[in-house]
């Protein structure tokens, strides 16, 4: 019997019981080794945590500066946004580029539509209105210079690289303080499943050595360190 019958479910048992150094350790068991984000991708603030489907987007720097802002000012982010769904997060590819990815206008839109977070291989700006709307931003830190004279949107829903990790449209991103992971859609079922079994056997670990266990005798009984 499945422990979760829809994406609702699953995110809300994921939130409550789950964190991404478990989930990593359940993929690499799995020989899904490349499956983090880059470290440097944190959380707006440290206690935000983020599970949804990704809805990815390509950025693209703008080669000639002069052109930015007569020539479609950030290309099809708009549209990009305007198309986000329910229980989904707006996630960046491509250059990290020297501008802002996201705001707090963005959150307001995303949040409206049901979205669940922004994770932004780049900058986010507006902290203050993000951090008073509440919605999961994770970025390489807060900086305010607009993207519209210095990137483009030039697709969505396309696999995008981030660092180490390929995140396809519809894949499931988690993320705590600790880092952002990809659960691969067609693996999701196990690596969610293993995951909470072994989220759950951490914590009979966990009783045992504040008992008195040493850390040798746990890890030979239970196979959880």
């Amino acid at each position: 019997m499945s422990l979760w019958q829809n994406d609702q479910e699953l995110f809300a048992l994921a939130r409550r019981e789950l964190f991404s150094a478990v989930l990593g350790d359940v993929m690499d068991k799995l020989g899904l080794l490349r499956q983090f984000l880059p470290p440097d991708v944190r959380p707006v603030r440290p206690e935000m945590v983020l599970v949804g489907r990704a809805m990815t987007v390509l950025e693209s720097d703008c080669v000639d500066l002069q052109r930015g802002p007569a020539a479609q000012p950030f290309g099809l982010m708009l549209e990009a946004l305007d198309s986000l769904q329910p229980g989904e997060i707006y996630v960046t590819g491509g250059p990290a580029g020297h501008y802002a990815h996201w705001g707090e206008l963005m959150s307001t839109r995303a949040l409206r539509l049901g979205a669940v977070g922004a994770v932004l291989h780049g900058y986010h700006r507006d902290t203050n209105g993000i951090l008073a709307l509440d919605f999961p931003t994770f970025s390489l830190g807060a900086w305010a210079q607009d993207q519209a004279p210095r990137g483009r949107v030039v697709d969505y829903r396309v696999p995008v690289d981030v660092g180490q990790a390929r995140i396809a449209p519809g894949d499931i991103l988690f993320g705590d303080r600790d880092g952002v992971c990809v659960i691969p859609r067609a693996a999701e079922a196990d690596v969610f499943r293993l995951a909470l079994e072994k989220a759950r056997g951490e914590q009979t670990v966990r009783q045992a050595i504040e008992g008195g266990m040493s850390a040798v005798d746990a890890f030979a009984k239970y196979g959880i360190l």
